[in-house]
């Protein structure tokens, strides 16, 4: 697997790209470098080294399922459990940027992000939109919920 290709995958929450490189996704995705991209991680121990889980909110981070926390280093993680499909493409990496396989503010459109991406993941269950995940932002005393 090549880190700089822009993969299309269907993610725990979402049809997907993925990719180690964030602008790559970006640029994709017509949308401003500036707005960050969440990464999902294979493990709550990867998610260790990358970020400073507050002591108050680690429970919640451990046990959450489909759910983005935004740390206080502004880096947004998702674990996704061992358990999920969408796993065994992530452990290959420990840590990859994931975003919806969509241009800003469009609905998933197939043909795009086929057209769009180096390398198709599929698995025989196909590609289906699903709910996104829900967004926590991350205080050292306090919790907000974003979407």
């Amino acid at each position: 697997m090549n880190p700089k290709f822009v993969y299309l995958v269907q993610s725990d929450t979402t049809v997907g790209f993925s990719s180690t490189d964030d602008e790559k996704l970006s640029n994709l995705k017509k949308r401003p470098t500036t707005q960050k991209i969440l990464q999902v991680v294979d493990s709550f121990n990867t998610l260790k080294q990358n970020a400073r889980i507050p002591k108050l909110h680690k429970k919640r981070v451990r046990r959450a399922k489909k759910t983005t926390f935004i740390y206080p280093n502004t880096l947004s993680f998702r674990v996704i459990p061992r358990d999920d499909m969408f796993y065994d493409f992530v452990h290959k990496f420990k840590k990859i940027y994931s975003t919806s396989a969509n241009i800003t503010t469009k609905h998933f459109d197939e043909e795009f992000a086929t057209k769009n991406a180096q390398v198709v993941v599929e698995t025989k269950e196909g590609f289906s939109e699903t709910i996104s995940s829900s967004i926590y932002l991350l205080k050292k005393k306090k919790l907000k919920k974003i979407r």
